[in-house]
């Protein structure tokens, strides 16, 4: 592979990394507190706890999307480094962690909590669903983590 293409899918690469970061992030921080609270903004309880669940839901299932993209990324991109003997072990450790716990998000999670929500809203106050969301929240914070070393990691060697 040529430095100029190499450098162009770096730039890529950390541009993917930095983003879909902000995007799980803004979802969780800004998105999520949003849609469980609409009461406090329409004045009045329109819609139910369960509704919310229903909208957060599309709004991961969507985020998704940009989670496999660069988990395919990552992937990719990793590899190239590996077999040309410039990864480390911090790397390839977070490089493992966001592979993992981004298809497990995408692949585990998010179907299983679509599976429960279409069971009925009873389902939802189960100790599973709860179990099951909990899980998630903590496998997101995982992926949330490891992407922000693998970002700076790169960013460190790109900046060299």
């Amino acid at each position: 592979m040529t430095k100029k293409l190499f450098r162009a899918m770096t730039i890529a690469y950390i541009i993917t990394l930095g983003a879909v970061l902000g995007a799980g992030l803004f979802a969780g921080m800004v998105v999520a507190p949003t849609t469980f609270h609409t009461e406090a903004l329409l004045g009045g309880e329109i819609l139910s706890n369960f509704q919310e669940g229903l909208i957060m839901t599309v709004n991961f299932q969507k985020l998704g999307y940009a989670v496999n993209f660069m988990v395919f990324f990552v992937l990719l991109y990793e590899v190239i480094k590996w077999k040309s003997f410039e990864s480390d072990r911090w790397t390839t450790l977070s490089m493992f962690l966001v592979v993992a716990t981004g298809l497990l998000f995408t692949s585990y999670y998010i179907p299983d909590i679509v599976q429960m929500q279409q069971a009925g809203e009873l389902i939802t106050e189960s100790d599973a669903f709860i179990n099951t969301h909990k899980g998630s929240e903590i496998n997101f914070k995982i992926f949330a983590f490891a992407t922000l070393a693998l970002l700076i990691l790169n960013l460190k060697r790109a900046l060299r």
